[in-house]
């Protein structure tokens, strides 16, 4: 087995032992990357950004078993809720990140795409639903890393202790100087967004995350919600 498929079976494996079901669920190599097309358009899927980055697909055949057996029938307790330890479980196994909020879309796609690892979810035999794990270009893994990897992977820990600046932005608008000039204290300013909308989080002026104002001991803090693509953050 090659180091990048062992570590899809790592994850895997990490992942579904964390699924709270009635009976310990497997996770074997499948065969065939074919999902219903039902329930591949309600799986529950979340992306991972680390030193290994990876997008992560989860469908179970049977979710009021998997709820019921969460032992918890609140309206406010999601099935994305529910799954979230298992999630956690299998970005441990990734390494040092951070995991992007889990979200209920069509993952008919991955599941399809070439790049990803399809696993089987069985419970003593019986088909229990599936995993996709798909890793992304800068989370390339090789068995044997050459020469050039192993030098750029020094010299990116070089800068490992590099400040960068993190923004975060509530909102723009855009004033002629005029107006800049005759604001006084008091003065409202109205930005394009409306209260209650998540705020930005720049790295040195780029889009990388969504996230919420929270108060922590008096001050001000942002709880990240989502990570995003780099194409996302590009555009």
């Amino acid at each position: 087995m090659s180091t990048a498929i062992a570590l899809h079976a790592t994850v895997a494996d990490a992942l579904a032992a964390q699924l709270p079901t009635p009976t310990p669920l497997r996770a074997t190599p499948s065969t065939s990357t074919t999902v219903p097309g039902d329930l591949a358009a309600s799986a529950v899927v979340a992306s991972f950004v680390g030193g290994v980055s990876a997008d992560l697909a989860l469908v179970l055949i049977d979710l009021d078993a998997v709820m019921a057996a969460a032992g918890t029938d609140s309206p406010l307790v999601s099935v994305t809720d529910v799954l979230r330890p298992a999630f956690e479980s299998g970005a441990d196994a990734l390494g040092t990140g951070v995991l992007g909020d889990s979200r209920i879309e069509n993952a008919a796609a991955l599941f399809a795409d070439t790049e990803s690892v399809v696993f089987e979810l069985t419970a003593a035999g019986v088909p229990a639903g599936w995993c996709a794990i798909r890793l992304r270009e800068n989370g390339t893994v090789r068995s044997a890393p050459s020469i050039d990897a192993r030098s750029t992977s020094n010299k990116l820990g070089r800068i490992n202790n590099v400040e960068m600046a993190l923004t975060v932005e509530i909102g723009r608008t855009r004033m002629s100087v005029r107006d800049v000039l005759g604001l006084e204290p008091g003065a409202v300013i109205e930005l394009d967004r409306s209260a209650g909308a998540p705020a930005d989080v720049l790295l040195n002026g780029r889009l990388i995350a969504h996230g919420e104002v929270v108060v922590v001991d008096q001050d001000y803090a942002v709880r990240i919600t989502r990570i995003l693509d780099i194409a996302e953050g590009v555009g």
